[in-house]
This record gives C-alpha cells, structure tokens and sequence, in this order.
C-alpha cells in the first residue's frame, strides 16, 4: 500500500511540479498535435476534417461523417474561426463545396472570427460557381457585412472579379446599392482601386448610379480624376449620361479637376466623348435596318409582285377579242390582250402605267442592293436605300389613287379627295427627305471637322473654358 501511495507522488511531482508553466491554451495546443504532421490542430476543428476541406476530399468527408454524423452540426457552433465550408471556398473546391451544402446547408451562414461568411471569401477570391451556389443556398448573406462594414460584392469590386459582380449583381440588387467605406458604391470602389473590367461589369448593371455621390460628396468621374486613373477616366468621358459639372463638396466639378490637371488634353477628351455620342446615335439605324433587312426583302418582293400583276392586267381588264371600234366617227382597231383602260381614260392608263413601272423597277432595286452584300454602315448606300424605299411606296399610292378614279362611276366627287391625299403625301416625303439630307450632310460637315450645331442635350460635353471671361458653352 505503501508503494503506491509513493508511486502517485512521484506522478503528482513530475507532472505538476516539475512541468514548465505553460498557458491553458498552449498546454492544449500541445496535447492536440497531428502526430503525423507535427502540426497543431485547430482548437475548434478536427485536424482531419480540416485536411479533408483543404484537399476538397469529399471522400474523406464522408469517412468522418460515418464515424461521428453531428460533426458538421457540432462545428458549426463550437468554431469560432474558419468553418470547413470556409476552408474549401478559399482553396475553390467546387464539387466539395456541394457535398457539404448538401450535408449542412446551414453552414453558408457561418461567420468566421472577421465576420466573413463562405460567400464573403468566394466573391474576394472570385469563384463565380461558389458564390452562385452559395448565394442560392443563404440569399440574405449577400447582405452581410464583415468586420469592415463590407458586404461580399464589395470585396469583388474591390478585388476587380468581373464574373462574381456580373452574376450576383443581377441577383442581388439591394446588396448592389449599399455603400460602405465611407459612402463609397460599387462603382467608387472600382475607380478607387483601378478596377476598369469591373467597372464596366457596374455601368451595364448599375447606370442609375453613375452619378451617386459619396460622403465627400465626389462622384466616380471625380474619384477617377484625382486617383490620376487614365484609363477609367477615359472610359467614363464616354458614357452618354456621365455629369461633368456635378459638384463636391469642395465645390469643384469634375469639368473644372479635370482642366486643372489635364490642361493639355482637355480638347482631346472633348473631341473623343463628342464622337463617341455622335457613333453611338448615327449607329441606331444601322442596326435597325440590320434587324429588318429580312422584313424589308418581303416587302419589296410582295411590291414587285403586285406591280407586276397590276402591269399585265389594269384596272378594267383586257379586250378578248380583236375589235374595230368607232371612235368619234373614227374607225380604231383594238386587239386581244390591250388594255380597255387605254381606250376609255388614255391620260389616266399612261400616269397607272408611268407609277406602277417605277414601283415595279424600284422595288427591284431594293431587292438588289440588299442581295449585293454592301456595306450597311455607309451613310450613302443607307440615304439611298431609304430614298427608294420611299419612292416605291410612293409610286404603289399613287398607281392606286389612279385605279379608284378609274374603276369608279362618279369620279368627279374623288378626284377633289384623292389629289390632296396626294399633296399631303409628297409634303410629308419632301419634310423627310429634306430632314435625313440636311443630317447627313451634317454628318459629312462633323467628318471633315465642321460641326455647324450643337446638340443642348449632351450637357455634360467637356469643352474649353473661354480664356477671358471663363464661359462654358455647350
């Protein structure tokens, strides 16, 4: 008896005694090694589960679960760090990354120790099918904010990931429009950190918010100005509804910084938005005729077919016999196949013929300029093409305004009607006529250098200060 009571002395002595004054938590670090690795584990996580998140080991994961099934719900309140989910999310496991969602869907809205959840580190790290799946699984982390006040999509604009805001912004509109670090949006984050493809990601997603202040009351074109950002500020003179002459809170414009830093490139910027403006609305009925290249080749076709059936048999029909009519005490022989109209309205049958003619041949024409493979994006061929458009249209009004005279029995109570439905036609021809020659003829003024007018609505135009009295003009 007395040997053991020795026996746990010396025990007691060694190891309280004896044993160096260490921490709690160090002792604990010491007594928790991968014996393997000679790695401390973490305190709040298996090592092996830990192992297995970090090698996106989905069999390994399993294995544990086998052995004990609470593990995932037993790490999800005793961790205080990083959750597997995290682990695998920073290494990018994607298939990983569904298993464990699957297992425990509750684990996408786990906070670390920095108040990041898994959707914070896959929009900084900028895994576009993580952030997706994880956004699908917790929607409202989006919302989130870590210990920096910032919500995952402003860490992808941040860290510039392109794909991450093209996919989430959409999804997550409200998240989108929260600011952080000082008032700053989406959008100021990516000029503050040159972020130029994620920016133009925001333009497209966000343009209401181009000219949103922070709390220093600067806009994006300001932030870009002073940051010396070349490339975004060259990027952002042409977006069509940027303000130039928005103020901060100092009072400046983006204009006046601009000029104070840039004195010999104001011109340049102001040449370059006017002709972006000026591609960007001459461009409109490129592609508008591009689009309906197809429906205009219909009509043209359908035009040439009733220009041809109209030709061959006009109003009143053919003679079917060979015929010697007496015409004013005139003998006048008629054959097979004339026109009856020719005999009884010759005036009015030469006019039918004249317009139904340039109806048939110009809608001809059209179908060949379209089937020739010219160039669409020349103004010349587009006026032209647009001047025989109206032409046939036209000449296929007038040829019925004549058949309706004709085939009618009182004709004098139609005449009156249709010849001022034909001067009000050509009056609205002329107008637009006259209207697209004077823009295109102003098109080619601005390609040689001459710009004769000055649009009022592009007011946020960089121009140049007058040197004596500083008015802007527009």
């Amino acid at each position: 008896m007395t040997k053991y009571v020795y026996l746990g002395m010396a025990y007691w002595w060694s190891d309280v005694i004896l044993r160096p004054k260490v921490s709690s938590s160090t002792y604990y670090q010491h007594h928790y090694t991968n014996i393997t690795n000679c790695e401390p584990v973490t305190p709040d996580m298996p090592r092996v589960l830990y192992d297995s998140a970090s090698r996106g080991d989905e069999k390994a994961l399993l294995q544990l679960l086998e052995n004990d099934k609470f593990l995932l719900e037993r790490v999800s309140y005793t961790t205080p760090n990083n959750t597997p989910l995290h682990v695998a999310t920073m290494k990018g496991h994607l298939p990983f990354v569904k298993e464990i969602l699957s297992l425990n869907p509750g684990l996408a809205e786990e906070l670390n120790s920095q108040q990041s959840s898994p959707l914070h580190i896959a929009a900084a790290r900028g895994h576009v099918e993580i952030a997706k799946i994880l956004l699908e699984a917790a929607p409202d982390m989006c919302l989130s904010l870590d210990c920096q006040g910032r919500n995952p999509l402003h860490l992808a604009a941040i860290k510039g990931r392109a794909g991450v805001l093209k996919e989430l912004v959409p999804r997550a509109p409200l998240a989108a429009r929260e600011k952080a670090d000082g008032g700053l949006t989406l959008l100021h984050l990516c000029v503050k950190h040159g972020r130029l493809e994620a920016l133009r990601v925001l333009v497209q997603e966000l343009d209401k918010l181009i000219n949103e202040r922070n709390d220093d009351g600067d806009t994006i074109l300001h932030m870009a100005i002073e940051g010396e950002e070349n490339e975004i500020m060259d990027y952002l003179f042409r977006i069509p509804n940027i303000n130039v002459y928005a103020k901060n809170s100092k009072g400046q414009t983006a204009k006046a910084m601009y000029k104070q830093t840039h004195p010999s490139t104001i011109t340049k910027a102001c040449h370059g938005l006017t002709k972006s403006r000026t591609k960007h609305s001459d461009s409109q009925p490129v592609k508008w005729l591009t689009q309906k290249r197809d429906s205009i080749m219909v009509v043209a076709v359908l035009i040439a077919t009733m220009a041809f059936q109209a030709g061959v048999t006009p109003p009143g029909g053919v003679w079917q016999e060979d015929k010697i009519i007496e015409d004013m005490g005139v003998n006048r022989t008629v054959r097979v196949g004339e026109a009856v109209m020719d005999y009884h309205h010759p005036n009015f049958f030469k006019n039918f013929m004249r317009c139904n003619a340039v109806a048939f041949v110009s809608s001809l024409t059209t179908i060949l300029l379209l089937i020739s493979g010219l160039p669409f994006r020349r103004p010349m061929f587009m006026w032209m093409l647009m001047v025989i458009m109206w032409l046939t249209i036209t000449s296929v009004a007038v040829t019925y305004a004549i058949s309706i005279v004709v085939v009618t029995p009182d004709k004098d109570s139609l005449i009156g009607v249709i010849t001022l439905s034909i001067l009000v036609w050509f009056g609205v021809l002329a107008i637009l006529l006259v209207g697209n020659t004077i823009r295109l003829f102003d098109k080619w003024l601005k390609n040689i250098g001459v710009n004769v007018w000055r649009p009022r609505r592009f007011k946020n135009v960089v121009e140049v200060d007058r040197e004596n009295d500083g008015e802007e003009t527009v």
